[in-house]
């Protein structure tokens, strides 16, 4: 946890400003989407000067003009008023578009959100028509998002190598394991954890390439595991290799080493049998000198690859042996597609812990899972926002059925709703909408969700409680924490503190993450327009 506190810090810097602005204004009242925007800008104190026209800081001389991304986000839509409840905050985002270039890939997010917003607005057009095909409305009936991918005899597969797709991506908890045999004249092969094709793109982007090379590479000659990533825009990242050229300066991710320390160690014993058929261990001098890797040509092999929450471990034959830690905008949720090429015979290829949503049709608590609405002529006490990615199905499942039970979230005096970025993958995003439509508790975002952007979501969340739900207090989680509600009302009770709290922890021993790699990494260039100072 201790890696999202620099992020979350700096989030709430912003939360702290937008109180400020916001929160005492005390404004009842319910904004729809489609309703004119007449009233104050909640972003005004945010860069006067900027142009109406987004300039991508990778390529200075890529403009766009707002017009095209307004039109596809924010135009008229043919959706009843229960599907515009998701959308309250929507349109109250609408300026983020002339300040995209603040924050890393904010260009990025909202242009292919708009290509996103449009395509799940087609799709839910044509459902409504009925103009969807027999083949369209099985796939609706069927499960889109499998929890579970069993491909058994993956021998067979073009000269490219072998393919999985990944509808829905991957979530923390999700893994993908494979069993296979290296062989061919080197024994290379590699792994690749692809991301969804863009358009005028030739290849997708890679959020990890696992290469294995059994006879070393240009700067070895032993065995060498070199993990790495690859985009369009970066081109390839710095490479990790295992065994580490400098094992000193190894880190972490998730608790475990980068590397193993054991993999490239010399190992001389000799294992043989005593007469009384126990094991012996031995040294034996003119032995030859071995290295401990954990792929062997010839020699089946189960590798698994584990999404953890800072990085993607590898499991070989039940030992960790790798870690690699997430970087910016390539996170587990962008996965689409696993490929596997190379001298490999692959046996099978499993896909577990998915992300996957419920089947509301067969909820026997569905009403109670739905969220109370919004009143406009009660003031609530206290309104929370939830952090959340788009194909994290289970855990908003498990806050419904958790914390958003206790009778003060029940009964409206305490409002908890999710704040949810848009997915590069239409079936999560159409996924994502009837969730929505079902439970009532969400908030799109109209961006694409990438974690640098939270900034954004903490936003929304200070102006959903100030300019939507008009409530007292405004508080911040995560959709993986317990909130103990029952005891936050209390504690305000006591306190009695009628404006100017910010209430939280701040973890002092925390640091700013220096890699522009990394996925925490926030530029020195994002300056904030407050009276904030350290």
């Amino acid at each position: 946890m201790k890696k999202r506190y620099g992020g979350v810090l700096f989030a709430s810097l912003f939360m702290l400003v937008v109180l400020r602005y916001g929160l005492l204004k005390n404004r009842i009242g319910e904004i729809y989407f489609l309703s004119p925007s007449n009233a104050s800008e909640p972003l005004e104190w945010v860069h006067h000067a900027l142009q109406p026209a987004v300039q991508n800081p990778e390529n200075s001389s890529q403009v766009f003009s707002t017009d095209n991304i307004v039109s596809s986000l924010f135009a008229l839509r043919n959706i009843s008023n229960e599907e515009q409840k998701s959308l309250q905050t929507w349109n109250l985002l609408k300026h983020l578009i002339d300040h995209a270039q603040v924050l890393s890939n904010g260009v990025e997010a909202i242009k292919e959100a708009g290509n996103a917003w449009s395509s799940l607005m087609a799709s839910i057009e044509e459902q409504r028509l009925g103009y969807t095909n027999e083949s369209s409305n099985r796939r609706v009936k069927e499960k889109q998002c499998p929890h579970f991918l069993n491909i058994m005899n993956a021998t067979e597969h073009d000269n490219s190598g072998y393919k999985l797709w990944l509808p829905c991506g991957l979530t923390q908890g999700s893994s993908i394991t494979i069993i296979g045999i290296p062989d061919g004249l080197l024994g290379n092969f590699r792994i690749d954890l692809t991301g969804e094709e863009l358009p005028g793109e030739p290849d997708p982007p890679i959020i990890l390439h696992y290469n294995v090379r059994l006879h070393g590479d240009k700067i070895t000659e032993d065995p060498v595991i070199v993990q790495n990533t690859w985009t369009v825009a970066h081109d390839w990242g710095e490479e990790e290799r295992c065994p580490s050229p400098s094992p000193e300066k190894i880190k972490k991710v998730d608790e475990l080493d980068q590397c193993n320390k054991m993999v490239g160690r010399n190992d001389t014993r000799v294992t043989g049998m005593h007469s009384d058929g126990s094991r012996r261990s031995s040294f034996q001098e003119g032995t030859k000198v071995r290295r401990y890797f954990p792929f062997k040509q010839g020699q089946l092999s189960v590798a698994t690859l584990r999404v953890g929450m800072e990085g993607i471990q590898t499991i070989v034959d039940g030992k960790h042996i790798t870690s690699f830690a997430y970087r910016e905008t390539l996170e587990p949720w962008l996965v689409s597609e696993v490929r596997i090429s190379g001298d490999v015979k692959l046996i099978s290829v499993v896909g577990s812990g998915l992300p996957t949503s419920e089947d509301s049709e067969h909820a026997i608590d569905l009403e109670v899972l739905k969220s109370a609405p919004l009143s406009p002529k009660r003031s609530l006490d206290l309104f929370i926002g939830v952090f959340s990615t788009a194909n994290n199905f289970k855990r908003r499942m498990a806050v419904r059925r958790t914390w958003m039970q206790y009778a003060a979230v029940r009964s409206g005096e305490v409002a908890v709703r999710f704040f949810v970025g848009l997915h590069k993958s239409q079936i999560v995003n159409e996924e994502l909408w009837n969730e929505a439509r079902t439970y009532g508790d969400m908030q799109l975002m109209p961006f694409v969700d990438y974690y640098s952007l939270i900034t954004w979501k903490t936003l929304a969340i200070c102006i959903f409680g100030t300019e939507v739900a008009s409530t007292k207090y405004v508080t911040k989680t995560d959709d993986d924490a317990f909130v103990r509600v029952d005891e936050m009302l209390a504690s305000l009770k006591r306190i009695k503190v009628s404006h100017g709290l910010l209430y939280g922890l701040i973890n002092s021993d925390s640091r700013p993450h220096r890699s522009t790699e990394s996925k925490w990494y926030i530029s020195p260039e994002i300056h904030l327009n407050t009276d904030i100072t350290n």
